[in-house]
């Protein structure tokens, strides 16, 4: 049996460890000393929109968080967040077998690079995780929106493709990651609104002036992707090109006919929100920065992701954690996007 090392054991690691294991396969997960504390005390419990439920007992869970855990690994998910990833790498380096397969299902655009940079002996892949994940306890998690996994079409991955198909959770495979990369982050630059927001997600989407602030990060993007001869992929009903007129439909409207973007646990939250909430630094940088780094390739501006990005960094620094409403942010945005200045401001280092 082909042995599977999750890199990196928070929400998302643990959820699709732990859907690998219910569903037979032979893991061992990387964490946290508070996560790997967790799991061998409770187990895993997980759960998906739809009240489907997994559970693995604590005597199966194999957890360490000793980088060596991976040197047996055939295939290692990194699920790490972004600003980790080069340590991670240098980790993985110095302990894994050569041909080992390496997946990366992480926010961001540039992650498998680093990773690949690090491990020219083995294979790395990019892969994007679609779906919300909640931490609702000690060992608890609960996927609370769809999607499938995605991953770069190889030869390596082929091995592994039955674990996942075994587990519920089927890989989508693709010649071209880039354009599913694109696609994601058009998704994804709600986290920070939903994070300034402090609400959960559906309640968030279910207002007019929050949707509109994601259009208008989106329509930036967009531009920004035309300019560079990026199409990204179509990963929901709606095409990304339509996406953020769509956004801006009245909620009545919005709220009949994008019942799918809307069937999401009532409470959950996106990850950059619950970072703000535990005080931690966030992934605004591999987001919404990203859309900036984009802009100033191309000796552009993108005022509306760079006025994000400030604002999402400032709030990581407050005291206490303050809640945009809707109206409010979208007046912010708008006029960062009517400011003097032709060029982003640079993110810091």
């Amino acid at each position: 049996m082909a042995k599977i090392c999750i890199y990196g054991a928070g929400s998302i690691g643990c959820y699709v460890g732990g859907r690998l294991l219910a569903g037979g396969s032979d893991v061992t997960f990387i964490a946290r000393e508070r996560i790997g504390n967790q799991l061998r005390e409770h187990g895993l419990t997980l759960s998906q929109f739809g009240e489907r439920r997994w559970s693995v007992p604590r005597e199966r869970i194999d957890v360490s968080s000793d980088c060596a855990a991976a040197a047996a690994a055939d295939l290692v998910l990194v699920t790490v967040k972004s600003a980790a990833t080069p340590t991670v790498a240098a980790e993985l380096a110095g302990v894994l077998r050569a041909g080992t397969v390496v997946v990366s299902f992480q926010n961001g655009l540039g992650n498998a690079d680093v990773l690949r940079a690090a491990l020219p002996d083995q294979t790395v892949l990019e892969g994007m995780v679609p779906f919300n994940v909640v931490e609702r306890g000690p060992g608890a998690y609960h996927q609370g929106s769809g999607g499938e996994l995605q991953v770069r079409r190889a030869p390596g991955i082929q091995p592994f493709v039955d674990d996942f198909a075994k587990a519920g959770l089927p890989l989508q495979q693709h010649a071209d990651m880039l354009p599913v990369q694109w696609a994601k982050l058009l998704l994804n630059l709600n986290n920070a609104v939903n994070a300034l927001s402090n609400r959960p997600l559906k309640d968030e989407l279910s207002q007019r002036a929050y949707r509109r602030c994601l259009g208008m990060a989106q329509t930036e993007t967009l531009a920004l992707l035309a300019r560079a001869g990026i199409r990204p992929a179509r990963l929901t009903p709606i095409p990304p090109a339509w996406m953020p007129r769509f956004l801006g439909l009245p909620d009545a409207w919005f709220a009949r006919l994008a019942r799918a973007m809307l069937t999401i646990d009532p409470l959950a939250r996106s990850s950059m929100s619950d970072d703000l909430e535990a005080r931690r630094a966030t992934e605004v940088d591999w987001i919404n920065g990203e859309v900036v780094k984009l802009a100033d390739r191309l000796g552009l501006a993108a005022p509306v992701n760079a006025r994000l990005c400030q604002l999402v960094h400032e709030a990581e620094h407050q005291e206490a954690r303050a809640s945009w409403t809707g109206d409010a942010l979208l007046a912010e945005l708008r006029a960062a996007s009517q400011g003097p200045s032709t060029r982003s401001q640079r993110l810091p280092a």
